[in-house]
C-alpha cells in the first residue's frame, strides 16, 4: 500500500485527487523541516493540546495553511500548526492540530486530509484524540477514556467507489494494552461521531446508547476509517469532557468542554506522552 520514500498510493485509483494533494502536502512537510519521513500521527484534539510539548522536542512548526489542502484552525481550543516532533527513543511524530471537523462543510475529503497526509509522509501509526461528551454517569469531566470501537452516524464515508475495507479490528488492541501499562485503570468504551456542530438530543443520546454507544462527539470516526485504509494502526483515546444531553444535570456548552479540556490538560498531556513513548 506504500510506495517509494513512504508516499501513500491508494488501493484503488478512484478520483486520485485527494491522495495527489495529500502527497503534494507530505512533501512540503518534508521540504520545511528537512524530515523526509515521520513515524506517528497525532491529532490533538479538544484538551490535548499540551499533549505536544511534552512528547519530545519540537524541531519544526508549520502554520498548517502554509501546507496544501489544510484550512485555518475552526474550533476555540484546537491549535492551527502541523508539528515535527522527536522523541527521546528518536521517532519522529507528525503533530496534527489543524483539524477540520465535518460540521465546517468543506466536504469529507478536507475532514481526513490530515490524515492522508500523514500516512503520506510514512507515518505508519495514527493516535487519534477528541473531547466528547460521556454516555457513563461515572465517567466525570476530565476523564480519559480509549475508544475500543466506533458507531459512524455521519451517514458518509472518506472512502469513494467500490473500496472495501474492512474495519473488524479497527482500533489497535494492542496500543490500547501498551495504554493499559502505563495507566491499568484507564476504560474503554465504543465512540459515536455524529455530524454537529449542534449537541446531540437526549433522545439522539438514547438512541446512540441503545445502539451502543459509550461516548458521543464530532470527530474521529471518519478519520480512523480514512487511516485503516491507508494501512495505518489507529489507537484512539478520548477526554470526556462533558456527561451528554439527558445525563447531565446541566445545559451544554462549548465553554464548558474547554474548561474540562483545562482542567484535565496537564494530565493527559502526560499520559498521551508516556503512551506515545512506548510506540
Amino acid at each position: 500500500m506504500r510506495g517509494s520514500a513512504g508516499r501513500f498510493n491508494p488501493v484503488i485509483d478512484i478520483e486520485s485527487a485527494p491522495f495527489d494533494l495529500a502527497n503534494t502536502a507530505a512533501a512540503k512537510i518534508a521540504e520545511l523541516t528537512g524530515v523526509p519521513t515521520h513515524d506517528i500521527a497525532l491529532v490533538l484534539g479538544s484538551g490535548w493540546g499540551e499533549a505536544a510539548n511534552l512528547i519530545g522536542e519540537i524541531t519544526h512548526r508549520i502554520d498548517a495553511t502554509d501546507l496544501p489542502g489544510f484550512h485555518p484552525a475552526a474550533v476555540p481550543g484546537h491549535v492551527g500548526t502541523i508539528s515535527s516532533v522527536l522523541t527521546a527513543g528518536g521517532k519522529r511524530v507528525l503533530v496534527l492540530g489543524a483539524r477540520t471537523h465535518y460540521y465546517e462543510g468543506k466536504g469529507v475529503r478536507a475532514v481526513v486530509h490530515g490524515v492522508r497526509t500523514a500516512a503520506a509522509a510514512g507515518a505508519k501509526t495514527l493516535v487519534l484524540t477528541n473531547g466528547c461528551g460521556g454516555l457513563d454517569p461515572n465517567w466525570a469531566p476530565g476523564t480519559p477514556v480509549l475508544i475500543a470501537d466506533h458507531l459512524n452516524l455521519t451517514a458518509a464515508s472518506p472512502l469513494e467507489g467500490a473500496t472495501f475495507v474492512d474495519l473488524t479490528d479497527l482500533y489497535s488492541s494492542r496500543i490500547r494494552d501498551l495504554a493499559r501499562e502505563v495507566d491499568p485503570s484507564l476504560e474503554e468504551g465504543v465512540y459515536a461521531q455524529f455530524t454537529g456542530p449542534h449537541y446531540e438530543t437526549p433522545a439522539e443520546v438514547r438512541y446512540a446508547k441503545t445502539i451502543g454507544a459509550d461516548l458521543v462527539g464530532m470527530s474521529t470516526a471518519l478519520e480512523a476509517i480514512a487511516a485503516r485504509h491507508a494501512g495505518m494502526e489507529v489507537f484512539g483515546i478520548s477526554l470526556v469532557t462533558n456527561l451528554a444531553a439527558g445525563i447531565s444535570a446541566t445545559a451544554l456548552s462549548h465553554a464548558e468542554v474547554i474548561e474540562a479540556g483545562t482542567a484535565a490538560g496537564p494530565r493527559i498531556s502526560a499520559l498521551l506522552a508516556d503512551i506515545v513513548a512506548k510506540l
